[in-house]
């Protein structure tokens, strides 16, 4: 019986509350140094959305660390010259820039003119939000801080078969646990808080390189349950798997100048995105199936034993070798009396009758004087049979 689904994500207070299935997961991430509050400011000019872009929810489960990020910050719509890295965006003349013509890299719509972009470059024109992104990469990671945070993962399975649920966060009264524990798969595998940097290096990934060009962790919580311990051997264990080594989106700030402009600040952000996967399976006794799948072995057992008779008596090119293994043919001797048996061998009443006096055939049984019966020797004819044994 297998469990996954909805799950709560807690960041700071704030709690998102997702479809609801078999488990319940939650996540919070602490630690936040010294380095968000030096670098937000240039990211966004608000100071009350700070938090929105530090930690970001892209779907049930699956939430976003920024560690690294390049910004083009006052971008207004309006006219200017196209990156020469995009394809089909350096020209001579302006007969190498169709106007309305945009490819699928362009930052814009082209206006038909070819003006200069630097000393070295011209390019097409385009009509967009300006000035245009540079395309450069990042050369280091901004945020390598970001290696201490921990993520404390907390969830509760329920297997409603059974009527059974179980957290995998210690009941514990010692109110520092939580701060102090840090998962570690032989010390401490039943604390939830785990490392950043720790989860990283379990998944096989360096984590410098990750908060350079961003990349995707996969977080396995599995439950492998034997209830008829009463839930004592009920214990969740973790995996880490690294899916992508490059991880990286745009999104954009938005506000109107005091002209009345509308602008922007465009962001691409990299870090590292984690998806947390529960799945859960029971187990439990049960008198019922347990009869169920007797019963039907047993009776599988009797087919499979008809179906091989019938391929080596019929089939098989030794059929006559397992004939003779298998059945026990016996024959009466000439002239011996058979026993009567039930369904079985000659009686006594059917005996043949003598052909006659002299004859070089044999005579009848006759009785002797103590009254019993004394076979003679006998044509078997048609009571002649065999007996076959399996």
């Amino acid at each position: 019986m297998t469990h996954s689904g909805g799950a709560s994500l807690v960041v700071w207070g704030l709690r998102l509350r997702l479809p609801e299935a078999g488990t319940q997961v939650s996540s919070l991430v602490g630690e936040l140094g010294p380095a968000y509050a030096s670098c937000w400011p240039l990211l966004v000019g608000c100071g009350e959305q700070r938090p929105s872009l530090t930690l970001l929810f892209q779907g049930e489960n699956v939430f976003f660390l920024v560690t690294n990020f390049l910004v083009t910050p006052g971008q207004v719509q309006g006219r200017c010259p196209e990156h020469p890295s995009i394809p089909l965006a350096n020209c001579w003349a302006d007969q190498d820039c169709p106007e309305g013509e945009t490819g699928t890299h362009s930052h814009g719509i082209k206006t038909g003119q070819c003006v200069v972009f630097n000393a070295t470059h011209r390019t097409c024109e385009i009509r967009g939000w300006c000035p245009v992104e540079s395309g450069a990469a990042p050369v280091k990671p901004l945020l390598l801080q970001a290696e201490n945070f921990t993520l404390f993962i907390k969830n509760t399975v329920t297997f409603s078969k059974f009527n059974f649920s179980k957290s995998n966060a210690l009941d514990t009264q010692d109110p520092t646990y939580f701060k102090l524990c840090r998962y570690d798969p032989r010390s401490s595998p039943a604390c939830p808080v785990f490392r950043i940097g720790d989860l990283v290096a379990a998944a096989g990934g360096v984590f410098e390189d990750l908060a350079l060009l961003g990349g995707a962790v996969g977080v396995h919580v599995r439950w492998d349950c034997d209830l008829d311990s009463r839930g004592a051997d009920c214990q969740p264990q973790y995996s880490f798997q690294l899916q992508e080594r490059s991880y990286n989106f745009r999104t954009a700030t938005h506000w109107w100048e005091s002209s009345g402009v509308e602008a922007r600040s465009l962001l691409k952000l990299y870090g590292i995105r984690f998806d947390i996967l529960v799945t859960g399976r029971a187990g439990k006794f049960g008198l019922i199936p347990t009869l169920i799948s007797l019963g039907t072995g047993a009776a599988w057992l009797g087919v499979i034993t008809f179906l091989c008779d019938l391929l080596l008596l019929y089939v098989d090119g030794e059929a006559h070798f397992y004939w003779r293994t298998k059945y026990e043919e016996v024959r009466w001797a000439r002239g011996a009396w058979a026993p009567p048996v039930r369904g079985f061998g000659p009686s006594p009443d059917l005996l043949p009758s003598p052909i006659g006096k002299g004859s070089k055939e044999d005579h009848p049984a006759r009785a002797d004087r103590a009254g019993t019966h004394t076979p003679a020797r006998g044509r078997p004819g048609a009571l002649e049979g065999a007996q076959r044994l399996c």
